[in-house]
């Protein structure tokens, strides 16, 4: 289970293979300077509610993976969640495509 730290306040739980495919595609957008909400269901423990966040270029962000091995990458799933990033709600996690799986970018 990979850790995101969001501004050094927040620290959100994802499993390192989504956490793999976030992190490219929040590092596309903050290359480009964009801001957008970032929204995620919360897990039933901490009581099963919506989380969202502002993300912006000069918020810091760190990516802790649990695993010492980069995951595999699933191009299509980068696209959805790119699409899905560029809406008005905000990148929120989409269920993977059912396509054949690169290893690694």
């Amino acid at each position: 289970m990979g850790k995101l730290a969001y501004d050094r306040s927040l620290t959100i739980d994802f499993d390192d293979r989504t956490l793999a495919h976030l992190q490219i595609v929040i590092g596309m957008k903050m290359r480009r300077g964009e801001s957008f909400y970032f929204s995620w269901k919360d897990d039933h423990q901490v009581g099963d509610g919506r989380t969202s966040i502002w993300l912006h270029p000069t918020i810091p962000l760190v990516y802790k993976y649990y695993g010492s091995r980069s995951p595999a990458i699933n191009p299509a799933w980068i696209h959805a969640l790119e699409v899905s990033a560029n809406t008005n709600s905000g990148l929120h996690i989409v269920p993977e495509p059912s396509v054949p799986i690169n290893k690694a970018i």
